[in-house]
């Protein structure tokens, strides 16, 4: 049976979801019995998909899931409300296009009778406790229900049981994002922890600085260097060239407020053999989030054409530079024997 809030306000402090353990679910408002969600095999085809909008497309996570599920088959049922003769998904929406693609028939579902309100409450609560929601998720649908119900951000505060600040924060991403960006960030391209250092550029400039971020791959704190650093140009001239030269100028604010390491238990040499390793790793970690990166798929022929001989010489440099490591523990491994 159907559970009204009181006048309709939801107080998500008072959410507990159990789905796990109990298979229960207290719902918010006044205190009443547990909702005992019913768990239903539930044909692909009747679920309704309409809160969707409002989740970032992740197809690498979504790729995980599948394989996940091809190796397990579903090991946690989706929920979902029941909604004008369909099912409208709150919570599962990758196993539901991982089930597409592994041309699966049914989902296993806990079926919950709440409303709209709720199920968007839901929808963010829930979600928040796994983590697997990002910021600009969290955003999208603290906006909706703020426009939906005419909510301030106390009102709205109160409604999702989270600080005020909190709340502030992740509006004040779309509030302070271009379109063009945010149409980047639905679709993936971008993260929603790189798109938080654009917030501190007029919209006018964000478009271009992370188009800047996503075709070098940097990562968020990186992210916050280029802003930063393209905040501080002198003129347009001196922007380009930040945003042409990425790498050139992130390697030269690391060098400015980095120093190399110097150990006065080491020899001259021995300082400038640990600085040279100081900066082999950099680099190796640098090399590693490019291989890392999903556009590595991405890449055309011709391209791994011009990129693969490049591949073999630094192989070649590997090779050579592990025996050198070898004979090093070699020596500190003889050294150790003759004591």
């Amino acid at each position: 049976m159907l559970l009204y809030f009181h006048q309709n306000r939801v107080d998500c402090k008072d959410v507990h979801v159990r789905l796990k353990k109990s298979h229960s679910l207290l719902l918010p408002g006044e205190k009443t019995d547990p909702v005992r969600p019913r768990i239903e095999d539930i044909p692909l085809s009747k679920f309704d998909l309409s809160l969707s909008g409002m989740r970032i497309t992740n197809m690498p996570r979504v790729l995980q899931v599948e394989k996940s599920m091809r190796l397990h088959g579903q090991l946690q049922p989706v929920v979902a409300r029941v909604h004008d003769g369909k099912y409208q998904l709150i919570d599962g929406f990758k196993r539901l296009y991982a089930s597409e693609d592994l041309m699966m028939e049914t989902l296993q579902c806990h079926l919950l009778e709440i409303d709209l309100k709720q199920a968007k409450v839901l929808l963010l609560s829930y979600n928040h406790a796994h983590q697997s929601m990002e910021a600009w998720e969290e955003a999208m649908v603290l906006k909706d229900l703020q426009q939906v119900y005419s909510l301030d951000q106390r009102g709205l505060s109160d409604l999702v049981g989270y600080s005020r600040s909190w709340v502030s924060r992740r509006l004040s991403l779309i509030e302070k994002m271009d379109e063009k960006v945010s149409s980047e960030i639905m679709m993936g391209v971008l993260t929603s922890s790189q798109a938080r250092a654009l917030t501190k550029l007029p919209r006018g400039n964000q478009s271009a600085v992370a188009s800047a971020i996503t075709n070098f791959g940097l990562t968020s704190r990186q992210s916050d260097t280029l802003v930063d650093t393209y905040l501080k140009a002198k003129d347009e001239d001196q922007q380009q060239y930040i945003l042409t030269h990425v790498e050139h100028v992130l390697n030269q604010e690391q060098s400015d407020t980095e120093k190399d390491p110097y150990d006065v238990r080491l020899s001259a040499y021995g300082n400038d053999l640990m600085q040279s390793i100081m900066h082999v790793l950099q680099s190796v970690h640098i090399m590693l989030s490019r291989l890392s990166d999903h556009r590595m798929g991405m890449l055309s022929q011709s391209e791994r054409v011009i990129i693969t001989p490049f591949i073999g010489k630094v192989s070649g440099c590997i090779n050579k530079l592990i025996e050198g490591i070898t004979q090093l523990q070699i020596h500190k491994s003889t050294q150790q024997d003759e004591r």
